[in-house]
């Protein structure tokens, strides 16, 4: 049962949460992604004990590449890989949709690389 507070969510479990591996790591390298149908760039960020990863982002419309290389981003890296167009997707970068962009998940302060999200 939601109550007014809760735009509808119904809630879960900490067993539900624990189930997504949000994870702090170092963005490496940014390159357009010409042949996404979207506009995106293609991202590999450093994740610590998880390895390096690489990702489709369509984060274009608020960020330069040179604004996100060296950043701390969090990411999901326990879905499954997905094909996209040419490129083979390996995590989920986490961001909020405006109406500028996406504005991606960005750590306040430096955590070692692989850190998960309590």
């Amino acid at each position: 049962m939601s109550d007014a507070n809760d735009g509808g969510v119904p809630p879960i479990s900490w067993g539900d949460f624990e189930k997504v591996h949000l994870v702090a790591g170092t963005v490496l390298r940014v390159e357009p992604f010409p042949e996404a149908r979207k506009s995106a760039y293609k991202l590999w960020v450093d994740f610590g004990a998880y390895g390096e990863r690489k990702t489709s982002a369509q984060v274009t419309g608020l960020y330069r590449p040179e604004d996100l290389v060296g950043r701390q981003i969090v990411g999901v890296v326990n879905f499954p890989e997905k094909q996209i167009g040419p490129f083979r997707s390996q995590f989920l970068l986490t961001g909020f949709p405006t109406e500028a962009g996406v504005v991606v998940t960005a750590l306040e302060r430096p955590v070692p690389n692989g850190t998960r999200m309590a």
